[in-house]
């Protein structure tokens, strides 16, 4: 299956279990992997046969800024979703990583990957 890959997607939200990390947004990094078939689009050179990214990016950035999640495993999930709620996207890779979210380490990371029949 072909891949489109959002690389390194800076956003911003409420995330974490702890009262001082439910005050301010923090900064998280997502990497999404979006698996389809991009052979139409290779022929006809059409956007209508391709998964458009900027609308994937858009919908993602509106959900992750408005989100309060606690746990980076619910804030993938929901990412997943949004993702495979777009046509022609057949299954997902999502990376999350908080930055500084632990001392003495860069970050911290969960990653998962849904297809459409994880979400019935």
């Amino acid at each position: 299956m072909d891949r489109i890959h959002i690389t390194d997607l800076q956003l911003r939200c409420i995330i974490g279990i702890y009262p001082e990390e439910r005050r301010e947004a923090q900064d998280v990094c997502l990497n999404l992997t979006l698996f389809c078939d991009l052979r139409p689009a290779g022929v006809t050179d059409a956007i209508a046969d391709t998964v458009d990214y900027k609308a994937v990016k858009g919908r993602v950035r509106a959900l992750v800024e408005g989100s309060r999640f606690q746990l980076l495993e619910k804030l993938a999930a929901e990412v997943a979703r949004c993702c495979l709620e777009t046509a022609g996207v057949a299954r997902v890779q999502v990376r999350v990583d908080k930055p500084g979210a632990l001392r003495f380490a860069r970050s911290v990371a969960v990653e998962i990957e849904r297809t459409r029949a994880d979400f019935p």
